[in-house]
């Protein structure tokens, strides 16, 4: 088997709207977390996040680990419309896990989250990100998350 190789692809920054907590459901904790807008940036793609389009469906497991299920619009600078969604995990020692629920600013190396992304446009210049899959290492913050994502090559 050949040894999976990545490229960068782009930074994506998420700025993130107040939750919407649905409480207890047969599959864990659930929470709606709105998207406000952001921006992303890389050698072939940059733009912006567009707001009030997408948003994740998160879920805190019975183990407290977070599921994302994110769906974003994103427009590139010559304005291509980009469908975004990637699915994740977050997890963290119970002291870490408690440090991001009180908003504070937890070095990325202390937990776990990552991702795995899908992209889709009807874009001609861009149309080569509908077949790919890329993979995140993220960082969560005090009302936003910055991922870099890789393309698997």
């Amino acid at each position: 088997m050949t040894p999976l190789r990545t490229q960068f692809l782009f930074t994506l920054e998420i700025f993130l709207r107040p939750i919407h907590d649905l409480g207890p459901t047969a599959l864990g904790r659930r929470r709606i977390v709105p998207v406000s807008g952001g921006r992303f940036e890389g050698p072939r793609l940059r733009g912006e996040v567009l707001p009030d389009v997408g948003g994740d469906w998160l879920l805190q497991r019975a183990d407290s680990t977070f599921q994302s299920d994110v769906r974003l619009a994103l427009r590139t600078e010559d304005g291509a419309l980009i469908s975004m969604t990637y699915r994740g995990i977050r997890h963290a020692s119970p002291a870490v896990s408690e440090r991001l629920a009180r908003g504070e600013d937890v070095a990325s190396s202390e937990y776990y989250l990552r991702t795995a992304v899908f992209l889709e446009t009807s874009s001609s210049q861009h149309r080569w990100v509908n077949d790919l899959i890329a993979v995140g290492v993220g960082r969560r913050l005090p009302e936003r998350v910055i991922y870099e994502l890789h393309e698997v090559l």
